[in-house]
């Protein structure tokens, strides 16, 4: 074995200063995650001595290693088996999750199985960063939620992060962009990569927190100043972790896929280049992934007319290009789905595919995926599909239009957007009377028609927002989605009627728990959710139908959102809750979405009577012992968490450039007056949306005045005690811009008092009516000549006399 000294050079290359330290502290002595990770290598029990060896400590034991072992023992971590040896202790009642950082320092445990949250405080929180993965054993409660202490680190997620690099008291540090992270990451001297202070950078780290450790860490990219063009979303893809640049593999495979339909490309598809398809986008839209095409058609016999339609959705062929296992397809798997910021996409695909070859350009063949439907127009099924059929073939898109242009058209049968459509127009008119067909269909199955205001950010030249508008949908924009609806629930339903496994589109409905808030709030409102225990998705239809002319509909809607679960990817097809459908897929965007593409491949296995095996998520476990369909069905399973969390990411990436920006527009109006509504309402306070800009912020509970505010979480409102001020869900308030956080993204807002239409309009008939005198209190009147000459504590001092006297006279007569 052999002898090692504190001067052996086996550790960080930035060593522990040990000055003013007790004489025994050894700086050297590994860490936790040191000593599990040896004894989870080695698989047998180890002497200290052989530990201590195989950690690379100091022989003989220092005192500072023994108090570690033993603190791991307490803590469950280890045990000493009946030899003397010391293995790793398999605790059943550990919880292993994964860390979710606060902005407030604490955090929380979200375990693995799903059950309840664990609480972990701010000392707790300093052992780890947001999304590592650990081990926790329960210790307690704090405020009626339970509490954890970490056990094990079992899996370090940040390896690297964005931030600001500064200099506070004579030392480098990087204060990290996100706010779930409350470590300053340490920068050595050497490691700055010669960034200035102020500037944003990324940091690799080195060596991860501890109790008493901050992390270490080395500047690997300088980005640049914090007001730099685009910076924000610079900042977002490293924060949220958005693969930006695709792998040199997949580079080089580009440059065999062809800019044009090959002539070989054609057998066996169907040749629909002659019918006169069309594409319906947005104003500023590049990729075009899907194209329709509807007429007139008689569903009936030849004794028996029955008119309809014949719906025909083109959706790109992206399964013909991307093929499984391939460079491509592992990047577009990595990436999930494209992420859009305002100015900037970041595409699923490259752009040669996505606004290439497999985008349905105009005048230009393109290979496609074709969706073929008979709708009836009457009777008991119309508006509903009756029959469908999936086919492969190519089509000559005849023209790319727009939402605009459409319904411009469909308003002026004789206009110019209307006459610009020429021969395509009539078909177009078809695809409306469709849709209006649709609608009735729609409302029949009692589907949820939620009215929410969409808004839409504009920025100039240098990424800076000049204004944010309404996003206002039109007919257009309904017509193309209902004949997406369409596609995608005969797509779900093609691939359960031939048994076949894939990812559906599965959105549950709410949670008792959420179920029983939203049926309590409702009450107080004078409203009732029917469907008892298990509503449907018709008794929410209903519930907003008969709500929609109220003056609080706002906040009715608003709580029946709040109670929905999130739609998730999932190879269990229980179906959509929203859209009332009993089974549903995503079908028609394959270019900006992986899920999608997996069921245009299951799609085409069937076709083609083959059989489609998903690919198998990178770091998923496999056994196998299993069979080979519970394999698959674990493949699907992996898959459908995997997408549904990129979903997230995107998500999380695009809402976090918004609030930048939005903070950056509101920080030129700080002082200013706006009118908005309350948004939401917390224990901390209310959030209120500015009317005229479209933007969040908060009020916070200090600023509503020397009150003491009560929350009341059903009727989503904070009450003054002592003055009975309330504040709701959808109440006007007039607010100042008092604080504007760039880092945080957070806008601050403080009430008005007295600017409201109300009080300026009290204030106007004020002016106008006649002053009248204050009222003045009277005089109190002369005391009574029986009181004068003795004081009211003299008086009573009197009466208690009076009282003592005579109760013994009282006890003697019984």
């Amino acid at each position: 074995m052999k002898k090692r000294t504190n001067n052996d050079n086996n550790r960080d290359a930035y060593p522990v200063k040990t000055t003013d330290l007790p004489p025994d502290f050894d700086p050297q002595v590994p860490s936790r995650e040191i000593i599990l990770e040896a004894l989870r290598e080695a698989g047998k029990p180890f002497s200290l001595e052989a530990l201590a060896d195989a950690t690379q400590s100091t022989i003989p034991l220092s005192n500072g290693f023994i108090r570690r072992v033993k603190a791991m023992e307490r803590d469950g971590q280890v045990q000493f088996n009946a030899q003397g040896r010391l293995q790793i202790c398999n605790n059943t009642t550990f919880i292993t999750g994964t860390v979710q950082g606060h902005r407030d320092g604490f955090g929380f445990l979200l375990p693995d199985d799903g059950s309840q949250d664990l609480f972990l405080s701010p000392h707790e929180m300093a052992k780890v960063l947001h999304g590592d993965r650990v081990r926790v054993r329960a210790s307690g409660e704090y405020r009626g939620r339970p509490e954890g202490a970490i056990v094990e680190v079992l899996e370090r997620r940040t390896l690297k992060l964005v931030g600001r690099f500064l200099k506070e008291h004579g030392a480098f540090v990087v204060a990290p962009e996100d706010q779930r992270i409350k470590h300053d990451i340490l920068i050595s001297p050497q490691e700055t990569a010669g960034a200035e202070p102020g500037q944003v950078v990324t940091v690799q780290i080195l060596r991860q927190p501890a109790s008493h450790m901050q992390p270490l860490g080395r500047i690997i990219e300088v980005l640049g100043e914090i007001d730099d063009p685009g910076m924000e979303i610079e900042i977002a893809v490293r924060k949220f972790d958005v693969p930006v640049e695709f792998s040199a593999a997949t580079l080089k495979q580009l440059g065999k896929i062809p800019d044009h339909v090959r002539d070989t490309e054609y057998a066996g598809r169907i040749d629909l280049r002659d019918v006169p398809f069309i594409t319906i986008d947005g104003e500023d839209a590049r990729d075009f992934d899907d194209a329709v095409f509807c007429m007139p058609a008689d569903l009936g016999t030849a004794s028996r007319a029955r008119p309809g339609w014949r719906l025909l959705v083109a959706i790109a062929d992206v399964s013909h290009y991307v093929q499984p296992g391939s460079a491509l397809d592992d990047d577009a798997l990595n990436r999930g789905t494209s992420v859009y910021f305002p100015r900037r996409v970041i595409p699923m695909l490259p752009e040669a595919l996505s606004n290439g070859i497999c985008s349905l350009n105009p005048a230009v063949d393109r290979l496609v995926m074709v969706c073929d439907m008979m709708i009836p127009a009457g009777g008991a099924k119309a508006g509903q599909v009756s029959a469908y059929q999936f086919y492969e073939a190519v089509i000559h898109s005849h023209a790319r239009t727009t939402y605009t242009d459409i319904w411009a058209a469909l308003q002026q049968p004789t206009g110019p957007a209307a006459q610009a459509l020429g021969d395509l127009y009539p078909h177009v008119q078809t695809a409306y009377e469709l849709f209006q067909t649709f609608q009735q269909a729609r409302r029949a199955r009692g589907a949820i028609d939620f009215d929410t205001v969409e808004t839409r950010i504009v920025c100039n030249p240098l990424g800076r927002i000049e204004k944010i508008e309404p996003y206002v949908r039109n007919d257009a924009h309904r017509l193309i989605e209902e004949c997406m609806l369409a596609a995608n629930t005969c797509a779900a339903d093609f691939i359960v009627r031939n048994k076949r496994q894939a990812l559906f589109r599965v959105h549950d409905g709410p949670t008792p728990e959420k179920l029983q808030a939203l049926r309590e709030s409702l009450r107080l409102l004078g409203l009732a959710l029917g469907g008892g225990d298990d509503p449907q998705t018709s008794d929410y239809a209903k519930l907003i139908q008969e709500a929609r002319g109220r003056p609080d509909f706002d906040i009715i809607q608003t709580l029946c959102l709040r109670s929905m679960q999130q739609a998730i990817y999932s190879p269990e097809q229980t179906g959509h809750f929203g859209l009332a459908y009993e089974h549903y897929a995503h079908f028609t965007s394959p270019i900006r979405r992986y899920p999608d593409l997996l069921v245009h491949r299951v799609i085409r296995s069937i076709v083609h009577k083959r059989r489609y095996q998903p690919p198998v998520v990178p770091g998923a476990p496999t056994d196998p012992s299993l069979p080979a369909k519970a394999r698959e069905l674990d493949a699907w399973d992996d898959l459908g968490a995997m997408l549904s969390a990129r979903e997230r990411r995107a998500d999380d990436a695009s809402r976090d450039v918004q609030a930048w920006l939005k903070c950056w527009f509101v920080r030129e109006h700080v002082g200013e007056v706006f009118a908005g509504h309350i948004s939401s309402v917390t224990s901390f306070g209310v959030f209120v949306t500015l009317d005229t800009l479209y933007v969040d912020g908060l009020v916070h509970i200090s600023e509503l005045g020397g009150d003491y505010f009560q929350y009341n979480e059903a009727l989503n409102e904070l009450r003054g005690e002592r003055t009975g001020l309330r504040y709701r869900l959808g109440d006007a308030l007039q607010v100042q811009v008092a604080r504007v956080d760039l880092e945080a993204r957070r806008i601050d807002f403080r009430p008005v008092r007295g600017e409201d239409f109300k009080s300026l309009q009290a204030g106007i008939e004020g002016d106008a009516a006649p002053a009248t005198p204050r009222p003045r209190k009277k005089a109190a009147g002369a005391k009574p000549a029986a009181l004068r000459g003795t004081t009211a504590h003299q008086r009573r001092a009197e009466a208690k006399r009076a009282t003592r006297q005579e109760t013994p006279s009282r006890k003697r007569r019984r």
